[in-house]
């Protein structure tokens, strides 16, 4: 009896500590499994898909690009003219009624030369959203960023030539000619820093967006598309949405970082299984490599 009592106990222990381990399981899957996803509202605008060849591709991110690139160009002549009436001002070639005496004479070319760097920094945003549009091959590297950081340059047109001048005129006084290289050299710099194009896009990226993704979103504004319609930047916003060669001739050239950071973690675009993508990223890179082959050789 004793030894029944002694089994029983032992079977009823077993069976409590077999239940805590299943209670704990339970707990450790029910804490690991994600949390359903909330269905996000979105109005999206369908466009129309209608599948082009790669010269005629390129042939429309150049059009998207000419009006920034012509805008910019008219910027930096502005900033060139700014910076002829910065010296003439401060060698008294040209003069004004104001311009006579202090502080006027300071103001005026002072003033001149803020306009210089206004023109200057504008053009560069300009140009630099011109490439966006219609990025330059990469296969030259020394070209691909001579083609981007144009601005630099343009900067350094604007005010290197009022720095010498301005230190070499002989009927400006030492306090004068110190202040006009100084301002002029912060200038300069803020020019040259606000021309460089940081985050550069390439032709063969661009075309390899435009043939990797079949289903991307986009808003009207920006430069980038979204692979998946909850990133965080689309939420509840009125989308576009379409294939990546659509999105490339809408101005949105590349993929968003957010949108990048799930795919390389591991996830699918929308309405695609993994092995659709699987495969749609080989014959992509084969496509996009023949493509970027072609423009290098045009």
């Amino acid at each position: 009896m004793a030894t029944q009592k002694k089994n029983t106990a032992a079977e009823e222990a077993a069976r409590k500590a077999l239940e805590a381990v299943q209670a704990k399981k339970s707990a450790e899957k029910a804490a690991a499994k994600p949390a359903e996803k909330k269905k996000v509202e979105h109005t999206i605008t369908q466009v129309g898909q209608q599948s082009t060849n790669k010269e005629e591709l390129l042939a429309i991110t150049k059009k998207n690009a000419m009006p920034y690139r012509i805008g910019a160009v008219v910027c930096w002549v502005l900033a060139i003219v700014c910076e002829i009436m910065a010296i003439l001002v401060f060698v008294r070639t040209v003069q004004f009624g104001f311009t006579q005496e202090n502080p006027g004479w300071w103001i005026c070319w002072g003033a001149f030369l803020l306009l210089d760097l206004v023109f200057v920094i504008v053009g560069s945003q300009l140009w630099k959203k011109g490439n966006h549009l219609d990025p330059a091959s990469a296969k030259n590297k020394t070209r691909f960023w001579l083609h981007n950081n144009l601005g630099i340059f343009v900067a350094a047109l604007c005010f290197i030539p009022f720095i010498i001048i301005a230190l070499l005129d002989k009927n400006a006084d030492k306090k004068a000619k110190t202040w006009a290289a100084v301002i002029a050299a912060v200038a300069l710099a803020l020019g040259v820093t606000t021309s460089i194009d940081y985050n550069p896009i390439s032709q063969e990226e661009m075309l390899n967006n435009a043939a990797t993704y079949e289903k991307v979103y986009w808003l009207d504004k920006g430069e980038v598309f979204h692979a998946f319609d909850e990133c965080q930047y689309v939420h509840g916003k009125e989308l576009n949405t379409g294939s990546g060669e659509e999105a490339v001739k809408a101005g949105k050239t590349r993929i968003c970082k957010v949108c990048e950071k799930k795919i390389q973690d591991g996830l699918v675009p929308d309405d695609m299984n993994e092995k659709e993508w699987t495969d749609l990223l080989n014959s992509a890179a084969q496509a996009a490599s023949g493509a970027a082959s072609g423009a290098a050789a045009d």
